[in-house]
Formats: C-alpha cells, structure tokens, sequence
C-alpha cells in the first residue's frame, strides 16, 4: 500500500518571556500510515531533537480556536499584527510555549487534510480489513462448531 508523507521545515519561536524568545528549526510531519498524529520534530542544538506526537485533529482545531488540556494546547492569536498559532507543551522535563507562523501551519495542515481528508482517517488503517481478516471462518471452525454428541438426540415419543 501506498503511503503519503507530508513535512514541512518551519521556524518556531520558543517563548521565554513576554519580551524575549528564541528561533527553534521545527519540523511538522504526517504520515497516512498513522493518519490521526500530527510529529514535530524541534532541533535545539542538542545531539537528539525533540519528539511531540498529538492529535492532527487538536492542531487542525487549534488554528481557530483555543483548544487541548494536559500536555497539549493550541490556541490562536496575534502577536505584532502577525496571526500565530501558540503550542504549549508540558512534559516530565518541562514546559513550552511555542509560537508558530499561523499561515505556514495551516498550508502544511491543508496538505494533510487533502492527503487523508477528516473523517476516512481509520480507512487508512485498513481496521475494518484486519478485522474480517480475523473473523473470517476457516476450515478448522467447522471442527470446534459441530456438535460434539450428533444423534444423541431424542424425539417425541422415544
């Protein structure tokens, strides 16, 4: 089967305070094989980047209105003129607050959802095939379904 990859290379914004952030190089990824997750990948200067993975449909949300509780939020704003999708992440190690350019997110969203459109996400998955994969009876059912004492019925009468 085919799958579709869609990326894009952006730069984010790691707030630190109202009046100070620093450039993170980001990079959004779907995939149609894992068609519900949205990957970021930020590259800090470490030697391993970061990982997030969460709902395509929480950052799709995201773009318009305030929207996630608990480790992922995104939200909507303006921030010098300039529309921004805001992200704050927590995490065992940390929190953030991230600030995307709202026009360059949505374009890689509206490549995902032309990729996989909303609502056919579990046809990529191919659930519905594996399961009549599973159910599907075979030659060894009949074995395990017969009756185990044919004949030992009685009729009226006997």
């Amino acid at each position: 089967m085919h799958h579709t990859v869609v990326e894009r290379e952006l730069e984010l914004k790691l707030i630190l305070s109202p009046e100070r952030s620093i450039p993170v190089p980001a990079r959004l990824g779907y995939r149609s094989d894992d068609p519900f997750a949205v990957h970021v990948t930020f590259h800090i200067g470490s030697d391993h980047p970061v990982h997030w993975t969460f709902a395509r449909e929480l950052l799709v949300e995201g773009v318009f209105r305030p929207c996630g509780h608990g480790d992922v939020r995104v939200w909507p704003t303006k921030v010098a003129g300039r529309s921004v999708v805001l992200m704050a992440l927590s995490s065992p190690d940390g929190d953030a607050l991230l600030e995307a350019p709202a026009a360059q997110v949505s374009a890689w969203l509206e490549r995902t959802l032309r990729a996989v459109p909303p609502g056919s996400e579990a046809e990529q998955l191919g659930i519905d095939d594996g399961l009549a994969e599973l159910l599907a009876p075979t030659p060894a059912d009949d074995l395990w379904l017969r009756d185990p004492w044919p004949g030992d019925e009685s009729t009226d009468g006997e």
